[in-house]
């Protein structure tokens, strides 16, 4: 497997004086805390809130309510601003038909990392972004090697550059749980839609 930390580290060294504009998906303000810290020293960020695989309104309200709050509170060496996508959970229903049984990480999983990271290309391109990403890398429960395949494919499709990572590595997971409680961030035992909050219920 390749090692998606050191792609990174090798473009963020090839930047050099400059500092382009990374257009970022975020599946919650949990996992884009660490990502905001560290990223924001070499990119201009704006965070793509867009995840209409949070199939309860009032959870993606909450959700959406904490991301704007870490970005206003949390102070980071270059400004980030906050773009919220469209809120559709049908578009995720249309995509999960006939994987509704899938476990985590399996088919489903896959299509949605797709439906997301699509839209954060088409986005990208559209408002002439240099770099997209996801912050979605950075759980222990998504495969990295999946997202930056999904990522390439877009990024060839769209024309704008996909940042490669693997925000797991250097302890980043651990460092946005430290985050998650110096901010009190709302803090979730599932990805977002029914299937894995149905599954959380079963592991307890």
């Amino acid at each position: 497997m390749e090692n998606y930390q050191i792609k990174l580290d090798k473009t963020i060294a090839s930047l050099k004086e400059s500092t382009p504009t990374l257009l970022l998906h975020s599946c919650c303000a949990p996992c884009s805390s660490y990502v905001l810290e560290y990223l924001s020293r070499y990119f201009k960020i704006t965070v793509l809130y867009y995840n209409p695989n949070i199939t309860e309104s009032q959870e993606y309200s909450l959700r959406v309510s904490e991301q704007q709050r870490l970005i206003n509170k949390m102070p980071l060496e270059n400004k980030v601003t906050f773009l919220e996508g469209k809120y559709e959970p049908s578009e995720f229903f249309e995509i999960a038909k006939g994987l509704e049984k899938e476990k985590e990480g399996g088919a489903r999983c896959e299509k949605c990392y797709r439906l997301r990271l699509e839209y954060t290309a088409k986005k990208a391109k559209e408002l002439n972004f240099d770099f997209f990403c996801t912050t979605l890398s950075i759980s222990p429960l998504k495969n990295a090697e999946k997202l930056n395949k999904i990522g390439k494919e877009l990024a060839d499709k769209y024309g704008v550059a996909y940042l490669f990572s693997d925000f797991k590595k250097k302890n980043g997971y651990k460092r946005s749980i430290e985050l998650s409680r110096e901010y009190s961030l709302y803090r979730q035992n599932y990805c977002g839609c029914v299937y894995s909050k149905n599954q959380a219920k079963k592991d307890v």
